[in-house]
């Protein structure tokens, strides 16, 4: 029989790329939050009990761009934490193999020497939009390092940085930015609106990794790595905003003008990882480049999104 793995967030973004990674391989327990709410320590031991998975991934977050960390900081900030504590210690009760737990680029100090490395993570605060979920990613590593220390568990993190591709959230409302520049483009194009806002002033650079090469890191972690020692995950190509406009632009086919709104915050100046420890630990590098990354994007956007708008 092939090994079980429970995931937490398996109808997520990542969580569909790593079930259709993972599904011929293992046998997979995929619990929704109707019968596992992750934030109640209760649920989460009665369904480890009753399923007894030899490993658990950890993918279910609260998580946002910058305008909706502004608005809630308090609920992004307990209920992450609150699913951390609850998964870290029921895995610990019951005695799971294997847990994975993912965290956020956004646990990275503000400013952080780029690439940033693993050692860099301590050495200061995160940028203050989306700190208080920076911090509850980072409680994270601190418990899986404590587990491990004081009982043995196999507890690891692994840190993505942004990802995109298919099944984004492409709510206006809650998104990260490229689902975001997809959507307010193909909109202003199908509308033929002249210019379309973009918040900040583009200098800010970011990194972006394919979702599904994420799902493949975290199954050759899950076959491969086995220290509570944070490892990043990403491209090691850092884009600015700026740039990265003009390329949602160009595979959108959006003529019009584009009008950076400086009055709105950048968030964090520069983020790009230094990926080395996944390719020696674990084998890890990504395969699918931007450009068709973000054609597999908006390839799925316009299939299962734009025409119920």
């Amino acid at each position: 029989m092939s090994k079980s793995i429970l995931i937490t967030g398996a109808s997520g973004f990542l969580g569909k790329h790593l079930v259709n990674l993972l599904d011929k391989d293992y046998e997979l327990l995929l619990p929704s939050s109707s019968v596992m709410d992750v934030t109640n320590y209760e649920d989460v031991c009665d369904i480890l009990t009753r399923y007894r998975p030899e490993f658990v991934i950890h993918l279910a977050a609260q998580c946002g761009g910058i305008g909706a960390n502004q608005v809630n900081p308090a609920y992004y900030f307990h209920s992450n934490n609150l699913m951390g504590l609850n998964i870290m210690n029921a895995c610990h009760e019951l005695g799971i193999s294997k847990l994975i737990t993912l965290g956020s680029v956004c646990s990275y100090p503000k400013f952080t020497p780029v690439p940033f490395k693993e050692e860099d993570l301590w050495n200061g605060y995160p940028e203050e939009t989306n700190a208080p979920y920076g911090i509850a990613k980072r409680n994270l590593i601190t418990g899986c390092k404590a587990y491990s220390d004081q009982y043995g568990c196999n507890f690891i993190h692994l840190i993505p940085v942004n990802m995109y591709g298919e099944y984004d959230n492409f709510d206006l409302e809650s998104s990260h930015v490229i689902p975001a520049l997809i959507r307010k483009m193909h909109t202003a194009k199908a509308q033929g609106l002249d210019e379309v806002v973009i918040w900040g002033d583009g200098s800010a650079s970011r990194e972006f990794l394919y979702a599904g090469d994420c799902a493949r890191a975290i199954k050759l972690a899950l076959e491969g790595y086995n220290s509570p020692d944070p490892i990043n995950i990403g491209t090691g190509m850092e884009i600015t905003i700026r740039d990265l406009v003009e390329k949602v632009k160009s595979i959108v086919g959006f003529s019009g003008q584009i009008v950076f709104d400086t009055s709105k915050p950048n968030g964090q100046p520069r983020r790009c990882l230094d990926t080395s420890k996944a390719k020696e630990k674990f084998g890890f590098e990504a395969q699918i480049c931007f450009e068709e990354g973000l054609q597999k994007t908006y390839n799925w956007y316009l299939e299962n999104i734009s025409q119920d708008e």
